[in-house]
């Protein structure tokens, strides 16, 4: 039966970074958050609403099978509270279903909702685990809720363990973004189920060197760091913007090129003393002649995760 709060909620509104997962050979195990929102506004109603505004807006505001009102009712549903009818305001930033981040944010702005409106009183840990438990791996959800530089591990179906990292220095980001999106099943579809001890050790070397790149601010340790033999390779042929930037490494300010996720968006790490402009420039003229499109979005590292504003 469920149970009926004698005073609703007030309303609640907050923010969800985008997020970058994987980073080369952290499969399953990493993410940055990016500087790109989703921001809902909730409030009581008698009945369920969306209005959305910013990208991708039909897909925010369609009722159906809409991921964030569907984890909300779920949430709820499966520990007795009642469901409370939300009219939700959407500004969205974050492409959808193009890897970067915008299932675990959605599924996360989900589980706020509830534990706000259902008074559940979960801690960050119940949260993202939760978030991770949905997704299937820990990384965008760590990242998105904790911001900053995460590594996360399942230790459980919901027990995650996750380390927040402030990246050190300045990092620049461009993100390149294809028209088209690519779900995550498709790009696992892909996968081997088996790998040789070599590409097992090169990817482990490789990401404990991704960690100190980002804790002691070594940018130069990138080009190597993010070399990956578990999933880009495997992954390429679906994401054709990834093997076109990778030969931009070390040349026009490109310091680095790794899928964002699962793809099909490539995350480009740009040299901090490098002009932007002409970085920016080399990557167009590269899809280009290769006869790519993608939007080029810059951004950077957000040190802060969700942030709430009742």
């Amino acid at each position: 039966m469920l149970k009926k709060n004698a005073r609703r909620p007030a309303s609640l509104r907050f923010a969800l970074p985008a997020t970058s997962a994987n980073l080369g050979p952290a499969f399953d195990a990493a993410a940055l958050a990016l500087n790109l929102y989703i921001t809902v506004d909730a409030r009581p109603d008698h009945s369920f609403s969306i209005t959305a505004t910013g990208r991708d807006q039909e897909i925010c505001r369609s009722m159906e099978n809409h991921l964030i009102l569907a984890t909300y009712r779920e949430v709820l549903e499966s520990v007795g509270q009642e469901v409370i009818p939300l009219a939700l305001s959407i500004k969205n930033e974050i492409p959808i279903g193009k890897g970067c981040g915008s299932s675990a944010a959605a599924r996360l702005a989900g589980i706020a909702l509830a534990n706000h409106f259902g008074r559940l009183r979960w801690n960050d840990a119940q949260i993202i685990g939760e978030a991770s438990r949905r997704e299937h791996h820990p990384d965008n959800a760590s990242a998105c809720w904790m911001g900053g530089h995460t590594i996360a591990r399942m230790s459980g179906e919901r027990e995650v363990q996750v380390v927040s990292i402030q990246p050190k220095g300045k990092w620049r980001l461009l993100l390149a973004i294809p028209e088209q999106p690519l779900s995550t099943e498709e790009a696992r579809r892909v996968l081997p189920a088996h790998y040789s001890r070599a590409d097992t050790v090169a990817n482990i070397q490789n990401s404990m060197l991704l960690v100190v790149g980002f804790t002691q601010g070594r940018h130069d340790l990138l080009s190597a760091a993010l070399v990956d033999r578990i999933h880009q390779p495997y992954r390429a042929p679906l994401c054709p913007l990834l093997p076109a930037l990778q030969e931009l490494t070390g040349k026009h300010g490109v310091i680095a090129v790794a899928l964002s996720g699962a793809g099909p968006s490539v995350i480009v790490f740009l040299d901090p003393q490098a002009n932007l402009q002409t970085a920016r420039k080399a990557v167009a003229s590269r899809l280009l002649r290769g006869r790519l499109r993608a939007e080029l979005l810059l951004t950077s590292i957000a040190s802060r995760g969700a942030r709430a504003n009742t």
